[in-house]
C-alpha cells in the first residue's frame, strides 16, 4: 500500500500528473517534456525525479541524455489499490441492488 500511497501522491500534483500523461504517450526527454509547458526543464526534471522514485517512470541513457518512460512494474501496485477498492463498490452495489429486488 506504501507504493501506490507514493505513486497517488506524486500524481496529485497538477504538473508532475501533466509530466506522467506526456511520457504516457512515448517516451521522451526531458527537453521533449517540457516543450510547451509553463515550467522550465529544470523544474521537469525535478518532477520527474518525484516520479521516478514513486516508481512510475524509468529513464535509461542514450549519449549525453536520458529518455523518459512509463515504468509498467510500478503501475502494478497503484492498479492492485484502484482494483481493491473497486470490487469493494461493486460488492456494495450488488449488495443494494438485491435489496431493492426483495
Amino acid at each position: 500500500m506504501a507504493n501506490a500511497i507514493r505513486a497517488l501522491s506524486a500524481l496529485g500534483d497538477p504538473t508532475r500528473c501533466a509530466i506522467f500523461e506526456k511520457v504516457s504517450v512515448r517516451p521522451m526527454t526531458v527537453g521533449e517534456v517540457a516543450a510547451g509547458m509553463s515550467v522550465t526543464r529544470p523544474a521537469v526534471s525535478q518532477h520527474l525525479k518525484v516520479l521516478k522514485e514513486a516508481g512510475l517512470v524509468r529513464d535509461r541513457p542514450d549519449g549525453a541524455r536520458r529518455i523518459y518512460s512509463i515504468d509498467p512494474a510500478g503501475l502494478g501496485p497503484l492498479r492492485e489499490w484502484l482494483d481493491r477498492h473497486w470490487d469493494c463498490a461493486l460488492d456494495a452495489f450488488k449488495a443494494l441492488a438485491e435489496e431493492g429486488d426483495r
